[in-house]
């Protein structure tokens, strides 16, 4: 779940004009930063395909609700702890003071891609070390599971299918390393406002949390992960929506105002709309 950004929309180019005020990087270190930032898009998608079975424990090794048993106080503790990791990493690493520090050891560039790395593999270490807790709070079957499936399934293209609204190939690293290698000045997308960010300012959050919670199965271990990670949204959206308010001022502000944060809001059509 790499953070959010503003909505903008970006397709994968870069400006034309050269960088200016840097020392020219050569062609190797140029393309050993490219071939980072796919060799980290690949492992992330090899995650999130992951991601996909495990939370409905289809098509995968181990799912939620599988693996190793463990006495529920120290099943509970485990996982929370998993989840604040993520959650600390997730948040720390998104915060620009962070950035401007971390850049001093990594380069520019390849910032992006290492915070995709960084996230990759604390949600791969959730899915590895997650441990089942016994309990029941709801089994559907029928009719009911298919709904709940099918839910499960929008829940993934909302998620996705924002990240292609604003810049994917901005938001996972490829567009910074892509620049790089052509010698081009990165600017970051401007931002804008079109399709699911119409809708809700945080579509990419929406649809993981639908992900969360439509399992036809929802046991005990199942509702933690559900309830924590949602809980940890509402806070990174706290944090996310000041950078946004003090980066963009007023455009943000107005914005804020006339768009809900992550629950669409239905209003019946006016006569003028009709």
């Amino acid at each position: 779940m790499p953070d959010t950004k503003s909505p903008p929309t970006a397709p994968l180019r870069c400006p034309p004009s050269p960088v200016t005020g840097q020392p020219r990087a050569s062609r190797l270190s140029r393309a050993l930063i490219l071939g980072y930032a796919i060799a980290v898009y690949g492992f992330f998608l090899a995650v999130l395909v992951y991601a996909v079975g495990f939370f409905i424990g289809f098509g995968v090794p181990k799912g939620i609700d599988q693996g190793a048993h463990l006495a529920w106080p120290l099943a509970v503790i485990t996982d929370a702890a998993l989840l604040l990791l993520f959650a600390v990493q997730h948040t720390v690493m998104a915060r620009s003071w962070f950035k401007r520090r971390w850049t001093r050891l990594v380069p520019p560039p390849a910032e992006r891609a290492t915070y995709v790395l960084a996230a990759s593999l604390a949600l791969a270490l959730v899915f590895w070390l997650w441990r089942p807790v016994r309990g029941t709070v709801w089994d559907l079957s029928g009719p009911g599971a298919a709904g709940l499936l099918a839910v499960y399934g929008t829940g993934w293209a909302v998620a996705l299918g924002s990240t292609f609204v604003i810049s994917h190939s901005d938001l996972f690293g490829l567009r910074q390393a892509l620049c790089h290698a052509r010698g081009t000045a990165y600017r970051p997308p401007a931002f804008t406002q079109r399709s699911l960010y119409r809708v809700v300012r945080h579509p990419l959050m929406t649809g993981f949390v639908i992900v969360f919670w439509a399992a036809p199965v929802m046991t005990a271990g199942h509702l933690l992960f559900a309830t924590a990670a949602t809980g940890y949204i509402l806070v990174g959206i706290a944090f996310e929506e000041r950078d946004l308010r003090q980066q963009l001022g007023e455009a943000y502000r107005a914005y804020a105002a006339r768009v809900p944060a992550l629950i669409p809001r239905f209003r019946p059509a006016s006569g003028g709309d009709q």
